[in-house]
């Protein structure tokens, strides 16, 4: 096996599939319900994923939280077992699953909807036609570039698209909200992050 042509090529087919995420609508609509819902109703974000997808979603729930937007990871499976009580009226349910069809995840709106009918569902998806997208408010597509694993099977390529897919989320929402570099200091005091962000003050 030459590696650094094998990397070579999963950075060109990862590049490639990021460049190819779909630019759409529904991402402006989204920033607009989580502003509206946690930053002037004082709400907050619910995030949820399975699997390698459950790793991401708490990635972005903790990038949202440090920029200035509440919220938190929920774990879908724990989420039936009682943990669905952290959910509130105001709050904003953003999930993700590459398949559309995982049945913790269509299971969980089923149950945040019994609990609260009006929550806006959120979806990060590689298929916008499946169960999932259906039941959301705004769907976002990856495009569906095919995984750079040799099986075609292990989260690779679609885990890549949803982290960037969350840091479009995030940016967007502190543009919109106007999160400046004194907002981030309050959030973040230890580190070298916080020792940065204090920096010139």
């Amino acid at each position: 096996m030459d590696v650094k042509q094998t990397m070579s090529e999963i950075l060109r087919q990862e590049s490639e599939a990021v460049r190819n995420i779909p630019i759409t609508d529904g991402y402006e609509k989204a920033v607009q319900i989580i502003v509206d819902r946690v930053h002037h109703n004082g709400g907050k974000l619910v995030v949820s994923g399975i699997g390698k997808c459950g790793q991401i979603a708490n990635n972005i729930a903790t990038t949202f939280s440090s920029t200035g937007t509440p919220s938190i990871f929920l774990h879908p499976g724990e989420a039936q077992h009682g943990d669905l009580g952290v959910l509130q009226p105001d709050d904003v349910m953003l999930l993700l699953s590459n398949s559309g069809i995982t049945t913790e995840i269509v299971d969980l709106v089923t149950l945040a909807k019994e609990l609260y009918g009006e929550v806006p569902i959120i979806v990060i998806t590689g298929h916008p036609e499946s169960k999932l997208a259906q039941m959301a408010d705004v769907c976002l597509h990856t495009g569906g570039a095919p995984e750079v694993c040799p099986l075609g099977l292990t989260p690779t390529t679609s885990t890549t698209m949803m982290t960037v897919m969350g840091d479009v989320l995030v940016v967007c929402t502190m543009k919109a909200t106007g999160f400046t570099r004194e907002d981030y200091a309050k959030r973040h005091h230890g580190g070298y992050l916080g020792m940065k962000s204090r920096m010139g003050r």
